[in-house]
């Protein structure tokens, strides 16, 4: 029995491997034939048909009593932890996605990257690890592949090499094939957080202190515009979910995504959805498309989950036109590159509108720019928060009311810093007041330059 035997061991740190299943080699090329065979003997036994008719929890019952039964008549050598891991590796390349499966199902980890069929990489709490789990071969990517995108009516070949997906449980996922990616076919999966962080969550994490949150609910409750800005995986729709809890349960909100990953408490709460052209290149309905309709739908509240294109005019529009309190994210760098992404993706628009024009609408309609960063300690902290206060000649002015300072890097990787309050006073801070929201005193010192 020592050539099935399975080993654990723990991870040598980011970009190693992780808890292998077991050896490489000669054992692992026979359980990998083992698991080839029982799946073959699965389907033939199994109808296909009828498992996709069945409940979850059901079908995988099935699935179980099968491969116990096959093990038992036909591999009777295979016993103990042994023939459970083996049936739970079957069960996952019949129902689920294969070797990634149990990485899927881990709840810490955020994201899972196939490069190749021996290099699958996944993060957590925000550090990238080199699993021990592999595909046998590029065949073996290609069905979990297909298994992904058919039930949504979408197609991947070489023909259309990219296709952007989502699993039942909301997950993103991204796949790419050659000849686009020579080596081998890639999938990226960005797992859904079905628990979104809250405020409190994130002032414990460290993300931001209780005097910030505080401040940023008053924004919010006195309907200031706000934007998140912040690169990829920095948190910024795990942010903007939880500054939407400060909206009261009294307002209409509409959200507008793509895809959608907003978890909103409020009762009165519309979403929409973008979605991209059929295969005849029909259909599409883009977040543009759905920001002009969203007008018409007496919204009290507009909540963009990205924007990314054309959709940034729009939405200014709506900000300077009676729907404030919007809120949305976008992709940048700093609270300066932010405005200049969003009037970048105006002028992509095809608008015949002068810069300055388009700079007097961003400073207008936009009050408040949320920063946030992912640290290379792999913590998520916002960075600053940041006060758009008009317009000199053709330049947007801004001014920082927080942000945090990095002091330097401890013995263990970690960042070092504190969050630091200005003292400048916003120019809104009259609204706070109008509102009866009282902010400490100490917290607005200095009058704004």
């Amino acid at each position: 029995m020592s050539q099935y035997s399975w080993q654990s061991k723990q991870s040598d740190g980011p970009g190693k491997p992780d808890r292998p299943i077991n050896r490489r080699g000669e054992n692992s090329e026979a359980v990998d034939e083992l698991k080839v065979t029982l799946h073959h003997r699965l389907i033939e036994e199994l109808d296909p048909a009828k498992l996709e008719g069945l409940e979850p929890g059901r079908a995988r019952e099935a699935v179980i009593a099968g491969a116990r039964t096959l093990i038992s008549q036909e591999m009777p050598g295979i016993v103990g932890s042994v023939r459970d891991e083996l049936i739970e590796a079957v069960v996952n390349e019949v129902l689920g996605l294969g070797p990634i499966e149990q990485l899927i199902k881990e709840a810490a980890v955020s994201e899972v990257m196939v490069n190749a069929p021996d290099q699958i990489f996944y993060e957590k709490e925000g550090r990238l690890y080199l699993s021990s789990v592999r595909f046998r071969d590029n065949e073996h990517i290609m069905r979990i592949i297909e298994r992904i995108v058919a039930p949504l009516g979408r197609r991947v070949d070489e023909a259309t090499p990219m296709v952007d997906a989502r699993l039942k449980d909301g997950s993103r996922v991204n796949v790419i094939l050659p000849p686009v990616a020579p080596k081998s076919p890639t999938i990226t999966i960005r797992k859904f957080q079905s628990d979104k962080m809250t405020i409190e969550d994130l002032i414990e994490t460290g993300s931001l202190t209780q005097e910030m949150a505080e401040f940023l609910r008053a924004c919010v409750r006195v309907r200031l515009n706000v934007i998140v800005s912040g690169g990829t995986g920095t948190g910024k729709t795990t942010l903007l979910n939880a500054l939407s809890s400060f909206i009261p349960d009294t307002e209409r909100i509409i959200t507008i995504e793509d895809p959608t990953e907003l978890r909103l408490q409020q009762g009165h709460v519309v979403s929409l959805e973008a979605r991209p052209a059929s295969l005849e290149g029909k259909g599409e309905v883009t977040q543009r498309d759905l920001v002009r309709n969203a007008l018409r739908m007496r919204p009290d509240r507009i909540i963009v989950g990205e924007v990314r294109g054309a959709e940034a005019f729009d939405m200014l529009q709506a900000m300077n036109t009676g729907h404030e309190g919007s809120l949305g994210t976008v992709h940048a760098n700093s609270p300066r590159d932010a405005l200049a992404r969003i009037e970048n993706m105006i002028l992509m628009a095809g608008l015949d509108l002068p810069i300055r024009a388009i700079r007097e609408q961003i400073a207008s309609a936009i009050h408040i720019v949320i920063q946030i960063a992912r640290s290379p300690d792999g913590k998520r902290r916002v960075t600053a928060v940041a006060e758009i206060t008009g317009m000199e000649g053709d330049v947007v002015t801004m001014q920082d009311l927080f942000r945090f300072q990095q002091r330097g890097v401890d013995s263990d990787g970690a960042v070092v810093g504190a969050f630091q309050s200005t003292g400048l006073r916003p120019t809104f801070a009259e609204k706070f007041e109008i509102a009866g929201i009282r902010l400490p005193a100490d917290l607005f010192l200095a009058e704004a330059v």
